[in-house]
């Protein structure tokens, strides 16, 4: 903690990276562990990573958004220690980004403004058939399938779908902040998932800080390697 510390007060240019254990201790869960995984195939027969496939979104949307709204939208999370922390980052001009596989919001929430979200976000969603945006209480209220109130057309959400591929802009933006970073704090992720565990290749900075509590296949990279929840981590770090 102390070596943490130190770190986070030496440096003027640090890029979070972070996965779904950030979102977890606000009560957001994991649906690729075995207990999700398992709920899911019980009651829709599928597994998550189908019933969230574009091909699938198209083919079901019914079952699609019965799963995406009880499973992938958590009204009631609050951003926790972590986010709390990044954004007091963020504002004492430590912190230059946070890039995040998270789709909740919560970094936006806690007071992150340079949020590059990979995966999207439930917070904007689009009409597929005339391109109105929506907000989450369209789709929240919905009955069914949400539908545009302009021409009826499907209105799907603005997160990236298996099969799908990730918003060029993002990426690059993305890409530039982490190859650019001088300190780089990786937090709950498997770094499994990819493309977007393949940007760490881009980083070149001389402080690879690693705080996840199962290993990863870059812990042997690590010049900080921290197997704790990170909120509670970064919460006592910043002293929040």
């Amino acid at each position: 903690m102390n070596a943490l510390r130190d770190v986070l007060l030496a440096s003027d240019n640090i890029v979070f990276f972070g996965g779904a254990g950030v979102s977890t201790e606000s009560g957001i869960p994991d649906f690729r562990g075995e207990q999700g995984i398992y709920r899911t195939k019980s009651r829709y027969g599928y597994s998550p990573e189908e019933i969230i496939s574009h091909t699938f979104f198209m083919r079901e949307p019914a079952v699609f958004y019965d799963f995406y709204k009880s499973t992938m939208i958590n009204q009631e999370a609050k951003p926790n220690k972590a986010h709390l922390a990044l954004a007091k980052l963020e504002e004492s001009g430590k912190l230059k980004a946070v890039v995040t596989q998270n789709i909740d919001g919560l970094h936006q929430m806690a007071g992150s403004k340079v949020v590059y979200e990979l995966h999207g976000t439930v917070h904007k969603n689009h009409c597929l058939d005339c391109g109105k945006f929506y907000g989450l209480p369209t789709i929240v209220g919905a009955k069914d399938i949400p539908r545009c109130d302009v021409c009826r057309g499907m209105i799907k959400p603005d997160v990236v779908l298996y099969e799908e591929g990730l918003d060029s802009r993002t990426m690059e933006n993305s890409v530039r902040v982490i190859a650019q970073a001088e300190i780089l704090i990786i937090g709950g992720t498997s770094l499994n998932v990819y493309p977007a565990a393949g940007f760490l290749q881009y980083y070149k900075g001389n402080q690879l800080i690693l705080i996840n509590q199962s290993r990863t296949p870059y812990d042997g990279r690590a010049d900080l390697l921290i197997r704790e929840p990170i909120g509670e981590v970064l919460g006592e770090a910043l002293m929040i």
